[in-house]
């Protein structure tokens, strides 16, 4: 090609290269995706969204954190107890020099101490912390962030939710204002606050990674425990329980309460008893001394069975909770629920495990009146259900001694009263790790017929001598196929 040829060529491609530039530029360039790292202000179009306000400024939880943190409180427990309580039911000097503890040699006190965090939830100095964070303490001292500290006293607590609500006499406080946990989101950005390890305030960010999370921890100190956890991954050590959980406007949203760890620190995700469960269970320890705990009256089957264990137990497969049986002169059974239903939503809040289902009737009392949906062979029902309580009543439960015990305790029967000799008494089904029985030598099995030398033959006997008994109480009985009365002397905090 000759030179005149090739030089209109050049000419050409140059003019149409910087025209295409020019009109990208003017027309183009603005509304796509850019990345120009001299100006903070220009944001890719399709960024994954950690940024807020028109401004493109990243998320901040500088706000959350400040309003939170003078309402979240370092706790410190101080506990005596005595060194027996930590022995053998026998011990071993009893063998080896025919004494025991009990028996010319008084025990050791061993002071204990515990630290934890709580949230304060009234300018008057109501705080919400973990049930295992006070049980057992003779001395809770609260610190503010800002180091004035005050004693505390115990309201009252609920093993069953591991919740405890304590007092300090101040006023003008700051305290937290409850959000609404149903409205949590898995996804959503969390704030934990609290004291970990014995360090000041420290606050971590996660976000919501699951939400009724069921662990079976709370049955170490309760015979009815109530788990629906929020699960997150906001880092959470011991000394971070009884803490708030905080969304990004600073609403408290959960109280802490536990970790998945293999070695007792932080190993990824942590739990968090919803704030909702939270609000109801703290009303009825103001205003009852107890939990009123409310029961659809079912027996449901567990979450995540094996195919092989619903083909043997005759569960059928399907969303919501299926109902294996209900109870007689329950709740459920007088609204007509049926064995082989699928619990399916309570007050229009759907519900697909019993976690779930647990959880939202927690958050009422007996007497309330609930629509249960529900799904009976393929067609969807609803149900107008009023709740009751653990005795098939509506009546308020007022706190009995027998609750401080730890125990399951039944009148003995005719036969077996016959075969040991004696005209009736309670017998000691089984002792939970926490309780005042689980203090004492006492086992499994045991009949009381004694209370301070009073005769009881059934249990209502034996509560109406509990609750006369007062502080110090001595209890004598036998056990089955043994001989001889047994003494068990005990002290109720």
């Amino acid at each position: 090609m000759k030179l005149q040829q090739i030089l209109p060529v050049i000419l050409i491609s140059a003019a149409t290269s910087i025209g295409s530039m020019y009109a990208y530029n003017k027309y183009v360039s603005k509304e796509a995706y850019t990345y120009i790292g001299s100006d903070s202000n220009r944001v890719p179009v399709n960024y994954a969204g950690f940024f807020d306000g028109i401004n493109g400024s990243p998320t901040d939880f500088s706000d959350a954190a400040a309003s939170a943190i003078p309402a979240t409180v370092h706790i410190k427990t101080k506990s005596t107890r005595t060194a027996s309580n930590n022995l053998p039911k026998r011990s071993p000097l009893f063998d080896l020099f025919g004494f025991d503890w009990d028996e010319g040699m008084a025990p050791r006190s061993l002071p204990q101490m515990a630290s934890g965090s709580g949230a304060i939830i009234s300018d008057d100095g109501y705080i919400v912390t973990n049930n295992h964070v006070v049980d057992g303490a003779d001395d809770i001292t609260v610190t503010m962030s800002d180091k004035k500290s005050y004693k505390a006293k115990l309201v009252a607590s609920d093993p069953s939710s591991d919740l405890a609500l304590i007092k300090i006499d101040a006023k003008g406080l700051p305290f937290l204002m409850y959000g609404n946990s149903d409205e949590v989101r898995v996804g959503q950005w969390v704030l934990a606050i609290g004291y970990p390890l014995n360090l000041e305030t420290t606050v971590t960010a996660g976000i919501v990674s699951a939400k009724s999370r069921t662990l079976e921890i709370n049955r170490r100190q309760s015979r009815t425990p109530i788990e629906s956890f929020i699960q997150t991954d906001a880092a959470v050590n011991p000394g971070n329980s009884g803490g708030p959980l905080i969304n990004t406007a600073g609403q408290l949203i959960g109280i802490n309460s536990a970790i998945a760890s293999p070695t007792g620190s932080y190993a990824g995700y942590s739990f968090t008893i919803p704030v909702n469960m939270v609000k109801k269970i703290v009303a009825d320890l103001m205003k009852f001394g107890t939990v009123q705990r409310a029961y659809l009256g079912i027996n449901y089957a567990p979450d995540n069975l094996s195919e092989e264990v619903k083909t043997q137990e005759g569960i059928k497969s399907g969303e919501g909770v299926f109902v294996m049986d209900v109870t007689k002169d329950g709740a459920a059974a007088a609204s007509g629920i049926k064995k082989g239903d699928f619990i399916t939503r309570i007050n229009n809040v759907p519900v697909r495990s019993g976690a779930e289902m647990v959880g939202q009737i927690a958050t009422y009392r007996p007497g309330d009146k609930v629509k249960i949906g529900f799904r009976r062979d393929g067609k969807e029902m609803i149900s107008d259900v009023i709740l009751r309580n653990s005795s098939g009543t509506t009546d308020v439960v007022k706190t009995s001694v027998l609750d401080k015990l730890g125990a399951d305790m039944a009148t003995i029967d005719a036969k077996l009263a016959k075969e040991m000799g004696i005209k009736g008494g309670v017998i000691v089904k089984s002792i939970d790790e926490n309780g005042a029985f689980s203090k004492t030598r006492m086992e499994e099995g045991f009949v009381i017929l004694k209370v301070n030398g009073k005769e009881v033959n059934t249990v209502d006997d034996f509560r109406l001598e509990m609750e006369k008994a007062g502080i110090s109480v001595t209890l004598d009985g036998m056990y089955p196929g043994y001989e001889g009365v047994f003494r068990y002397p005990m002290k109720l905090d």
